[in-house]
């Protein structure tokens, strides 16, 4: 504990410190913080041996309290930016060129608004968010020596910015170069919006298994989210209110997003619903300002001034106002075609933040699903698992009903009525997944049409927009491993969460042997890959620290991802499908050629073991990667998702750096089982703490490369013996 806690234990001191004019905080009422020490004494964090806190309160606001105390204690500035894009505030921080995702956010999240809704909000809701903000306060006044780039001082309204915790919201879809340029800044497209520049696969994976299937006769689930590194914490909150949820919580959110309670448990995956649209707007000029066509009639596009401050070079705020204009549709996010784009897409503040939160006291199928019924929950497939031996997979519950005749993953016409919205679908009328013959449930960011074997939904009875994907090679790989197998433990389903084999290999590397197989007797590039070639004709597919097979695959697909992503992008087909049906034999051949010179060049050898590649390096807090071939770093032996590896490892070289270096992928692996006690082992990227000075900062690193999930200590005698430190917020 530092020195400034110690000292807080004293009132007066602690008054002294609160006196201190560093942050809002610091200034905040007496009675503000009189409240916020009467919170604590109600609320108990338990560090366990790995710094994992386990959050007591009296109440379920007391928890969030403590939740939202301790992840500010693991990492701060991960909040504080979580809420800065959320609330489209980044540029106060980060300086001019943040205004347009600033902007975006903006065209959404209108703080005027948000506090009205919260004033409107249910009493118990409220309740909890004034808990958030309270927390946040109170650690900012705890470590005066904390210095927030911008947020000094949380309101309960501002959790409605950020309420349904996946990584990347459904508003960072709109191209920021459209956005720019429609509001006057001429942008062509990024190399990341073409896909030129390979994207590791967003998502997760999710497996749900029934007891008939299992070893012990219990339901378990397999949780894995693949997101961005450090972007979660893992935690367990508890109250005698009936709540005591375990898993992963966004920085920032007080809810566990992805997890389990003593009864059931849920693991959420990237949707390949299409639930976000555009609509083409054909506008005119009329009086000052514009009208748009809608039928036979004309409307007032709506205009709304939105002011963005920035920090500039010198420090000093400056601000840029924009007239931004929306439609019945939508906000205006760009022009195409001579015509105004509009967005529409889920923004239900409210309900969403009721329904990320109340379905972690969710105890069975049934009960999850009265949650679900709030529908404001858009891009979020879910696997479900409880110990009544239910298992399901969902589809996302805000599903707007359309006319199947359009083809709603291009701009459709806004002129023509039959293109709106008219409301959502119903539950029953998704194409989820109840308690499968099967036996089991999946989802690795696919379409639903495979989620249960032969008891999943057929395609052809549900509108086009259900899926905008399509099959990924995770989902071959998890269909060969779930097909007719019986007997599974805790311990074999975490073995197929990290089963090395490459389905995208299997099925790409016989053409690329075929066109080296037809080459005429006297080309030289006969002799030039033979050895290749047969490298990768006898490989067994399967990513390994010591196969050269493995890093030979992965530059030649990683060579062809560059070639060719932007155009597999403009078809809406992933990479592989794109080389199995697109590409021809002499760029498949050429590609493999390449590979060769870069692997001999920054390697010393064409034969170099993936091990001395692909690896795991944190070097400080900052949020921004960065990397440094020099410096110590782990290998790691699973491949980026592209290729259909379920241990996801997005990875690639860095400006000044030969290895690789994964910055997503596995973030948070948990293996639940759901017995008369619910049993759980768990392992995360990194550690729990942000503080480069703390020894959870990296000591999950081993086992994270090796897929070695440590006990998860839910109950209060698994606890016992291992706890590293006891305490009340702020002592």
């Amino acid at each position: 504990m530092n020195t400034v806690l110690r000292r807080a234990r004293n009132p007066v001191i602690l008054l002294a410190m609160l006196a201190t004019p560093l942050t809002a905080a610091s200034v905040a009422p007496t009675t503000d913080i009189a409240r916020w020490q009467a919170q604590a004494t109600q609320v108990t964090i338990t560090r366990d041996d790995w710094g994992i806190p386990h959050i007591r309160g009296r109440s379920d606001a007391d928890a969030v309290f403590g939740l939202i105390y301790a992840q500010a204690e693991d990492d701060f500035p991960r909040i504080e930016a979580n809420y800065l894009t959320a609330l489209g505030r980044t540029a106060e921080a980060d300086g001019e060129e943040a205004i347009w995702a600033d902007l975006r956010q903006r065209l959404f999240v209108d703080p005027a608004e948000l506090k009205a809704q919260y004033a409107t909000s249910p009493a118990w809701l409220r309740t909890l968010m004034q808990a958030w903000a309270d927390g946040l306060n109170y650690y900012l006044a705890t470590y005066p020596q904390v210095r927030p780039k911008v947020l000094t001082r949380f309101e309960p309204w501002m959790a409605l910015s950020f309420t349904e915790g996946s990584i990347g919201g459904d508003i960072e879809r709109i191209s920021l170069s459209d956005l720019k340029t429609f509001y006057g800044q001429p942008t062509p497209p990024t190399p990341e919006e073409l896909g030129v520049v390979p994207r590791e696969p967003s998502g997760s994976n999710g497996i749900a298994i029934a007891p008939r299937l299992t070893a012990n006769g219990h339901a378990l689930l397999l949780i894995n989210p693949h997101t961005s590194f450090y972007f979660r914490s893992e935690a367990q909150m508890t109250s005698t209110d009936g709540l005591d949820a375990y898993g992963a919580s966004t920085w920032g959110q007080f809810f566990i997003y992805q997890g389990f309670n003593a009864k059931a448990g849920w693991m959420h995956t990237s949707s390949t619903v299409d639930n976000v649209d555009e609509f083409a707007e054909r506008i005119a000029r009329r009086g000052g300002g514009y009208a748009y066509r809608y039928g036979k009639t004309s409307r007032d596009v709506a205009t709304k001034v939105v002011t963005v401050r920035f920090r500039r070079a010198d420090g000093t705020m400056g601000e840029r106002s924009f007239t931004t204009y929306r439609t019945h549709h939508g906000p205006i996010v760009a022009i195409k075609g001579g015509r105004w784009i509009a967005t529409a897409l889920m923004w239900k503040p409210v309900p969403a933040l009721e329904q990320s939160y109340l379905r972690i006291k969710a105890t069975d199928l049934a009960g999850y699903m009265k949650v679900a019924a709030l529908k404001a929950n858009a891009s979020n497939d879910t696997l479900f698992a409880d110990s009544k031996g239910e298992i399901a997979f969902l589809m996302p519950q805000f599903m707007p009903v359309r006319d199947d005749r359009f083809d709603y993953t291009r701009p459709v016409d806004g002129s023509d009525p039959a293109t709106d919205w008219r409301g959502l679908h119903t539950l029953p009328s998704l194409p989820s997944v109840l308690n499968p013959r099967t036996g089991w449930a999946h989802n690795t960011n696919d379409w639903p049409w495979s989620a249960a074997g032969p008891d999943s939904p057929k395609a052809a009875d549900y509108p086009r927009y259900m899926d905008q994907v399509g099959g990924n090679a995770r989902g071959v790989h998890a269909d060969l491993l779930l097909t007719g197998k019986t007997g599974w433990t805790p311990e074999t389903l975490r073995d197929a969460a990290f089963d090395p084999y490459l389905p995208a290999f299997a099925r790409l590397l016989p053409g690329l042997v075929h066109a080296w197989t037809t080459l005429p007797a006297g080309d030289p590039r006969r002799k030039a890959l033979a050895g290749p070639i047969a490298l990768l004709r006898g490989w067994d597919h399967r990513w390994n620290y010591d196969s050269t097979a493995t890093s030979l695959a992965v530059f030649w697909g990683d060579q062809l991802w560059r070639e060719v992503g932007s155009f597999a992008q403009a078809e809406r087909l992933n990479v592989p499908d794109y080389v199995a049906t697109r590409v021809g034999p002499e760029a498949k051949l050429a590609a493999l050629s390449a590979a060769v010179d870069r692997l001999g060049r920054d390697f010393g050898n064409w034969r170099t073991p993936w091990k001395d590649i692909n690896r795991f390096q944190r070097l400080d807090d900052s949020i921004a990667p960065h990397f440094d071939d020099s410096q110590p770093s782990i290998p790691v032996p699973f491949t980026s998702a592209q290729w259909g590896s379920l241990a996801s490892f997005g990875a690639k070289p860095w400006p000044g750096t030969k290895r690789y270096y994964g910055t997503s992928g596995n973030s948070f692996v948990a293996v639940v089982e759901f017995g008369p006690r619910v049993k759980a082992a768990a392992v995360m990227a990194g550690g729990q703490s942000g503080d480069t000075h703390s020894p959870h900062f990296a000591d999950q690193i081993d086992r994270y490369a090796q897929g070695k999930l440590r006990p998860v200590y839910f109950y209060p005698d698994e606890l016992k013996g291992h706890v590293e430190r006891r305490y009340n917020p702020g002592r």
